[in-house]
């Protein structure tokens, strides 16, 4: 028997799936994460990773012969020469590289993605004012692959797309290196890449088979897209977890960082979209989860909130306004529960059909129709009010969990033929 282990690593937590050579789900875990101030959050993720395939029964675990983790895009964090993180992560929505955009737009094409002050490359910047001796730069989804196979600095070209690795050419281009950066850049493979076993006294420790593979991983974000059953042009999955992310699958590669638009390669296609910090963080803030269940049955999804809000937690977006002091609109605030939630509901519906009718007008195919992932995809009500805003058929993911899309990565990677297939 073959199993497939994919490990995805969210905003807030990790899940674990399981898949047979049918695609089957054997098994599923999960788990948030909780920051004490006695650990690091990169910490936090080790104990996650292990407890998440610790927690798989053995009788599945010695038969899983490859596994792939994904990660947030532009989550990243700094290794020494042993692998062991000499800074504290900085997450994909941290803005902090906003004074290096100027250095970055000396030297990128116009409307690069890495035009951003939450992209990679201007965190690493960031970094390098801090820190001149030559360290490891990893992404979150590099550096849990590492804790497994061993071998540092190895990346996927999805994560590394925000540090300016050209997907097209698939190389760092020259005006990276005019940067002069002194850190160590990963090496960049194509997504479900095998990266080599895992580590021996790892397999041990974590009842791993010692001949289990390690594939190169993915952002959420594509893990998502992978899993949902999308795969024809014109077709998109909107996935709702604490943020929002839209990706549209289209002929025409388009990158606009004005808006916070960028495209990774789908094999000979493009997934174009971009992620906004609207979503559900933004609800959780008022709402616990039976509050947004019960009060959503009381809204009318086919009538239109009059309340104009862009929701989010703190200052500063990146998609469809990509503008890191974009303030929060929460106002007005009715007494009555229900007429909030439906203006939040309604308004983040708004931001997401922006979104597409944005990249639209910007050369992508024809939006068909619109798959959900996340936690987002459970509310219905939530769903008719973005079917009546998108004005196309808004369907359930096939698979609502990022990791079943990276267990299927992991599946890939262990083909003959897995650089040609769609990762």
């Amino acid at each position: 028997m073959s199993f497939y282990l994919g490990i995805d690593f969210g905003t807030s937590g990790v899940r674990a799936i399981v898949i047979d050579a049918e695609k089957t789900v054997l098994f599923e875990s999960q788990e948030s994460f909780t920051l004490s101030k006695l650990s690091s959050l990169a910490n936090n993720w080790q104990v996650a990773l292990c407890n998440q395939i610790q927690q798989i029964p053995t009788h599945l675990k010695r038969e899983i012969i490859a596994v792939a983790i994904d990660g947030t895009s532009s989550t990243v964090l700094l290794c020494d020469a042993t692998g062991n993180p000499v800074t504290e992560p900085i997450l994909y929505n941290d803005a902090r590289g906003i004074d290096n955009l100027d250095i970055i737009k000396k030297v990128a094409p116009p409307q690069h993605t890495v035009l951003s002050s939450t992209s990679s490359l201007a965190k690493l910047l960031w970094w390098q004012n801090l820190y001149p001796e030559p360290l490891y730069f990893l992404h979150q989804a590099d550096w849990l692959a590492f804790l497994l196979h061993g071998k540092l600095g190895i990346s996927d070209y999805h994560n590394a797309l925000k540090l300016g690795y050209d997907v097209e050419q698939l190389n760092y281009p020259e005006w990276l290196q005019k940067l002069d950066l002194n850190f160590h850049l990963p090496e960049v493979v194509t997504p479900g890449t095998p990266i080599g076993k895992v580590q021996k006294d790892v397999a041990e420790t974590l009842g791993l088979s010692p001949n289990c593979l390690v594939c190169a991983g993915t952002t959420d974000s594509i893990a998502a897209f992978l899993a949902s059953g999308a795969n024809a042009v014109g077709e998109a999955v909107t996935s709702l977890g604490s943020t929002l992310a839209v990706k549209l699958l289209s002929q025409t590669k388009i990158d606009d960082a004005k808006y916070g638009i960028y495209s990774h390669r789908l094999g000979d296609l493009w997934l174009v979209g971009g992620a906004s910090n609207t979503g559900g963080a933004v609800l959780k803030e008022f709402f616990t989860d039976e509050e947004l269940e019960s009060l959503s049955q009381k809204i009318n999804p086919s009538q239109a909130s009059t309340l104009d809000y862009y929701p989010l937690i703190k200052a500063g977006d990146r998609f469809p306004i990509n503008d890191p002091n974009l303030p929060p609109r929460l106002e007005p605030h009715p007494s009555n529960p229900v007429e909030f939630l439906h203006g939040l509901l309604e308004s983040i519906a708004r931001i997401e059909a922006r979104g597409y009718h944005l990249l639209q007008q910007l050369g992508a195919n024809p939006l068909k129709c619109v798959y959900t992932a996340g936690g987002g995809a459970k509310n219905y009500v939530w769903t008719q009010i973005r079917a009546r805003n998108l004005q196309v058929s808004v369907l359930p993911s096939r698979h609502l969990q990022a990791a079943y899309g990276t267990a299927l990565l992991a599946m890939q990677g262990t083909e003959a033929n897995f650089s040609t297939a769609l990762v």
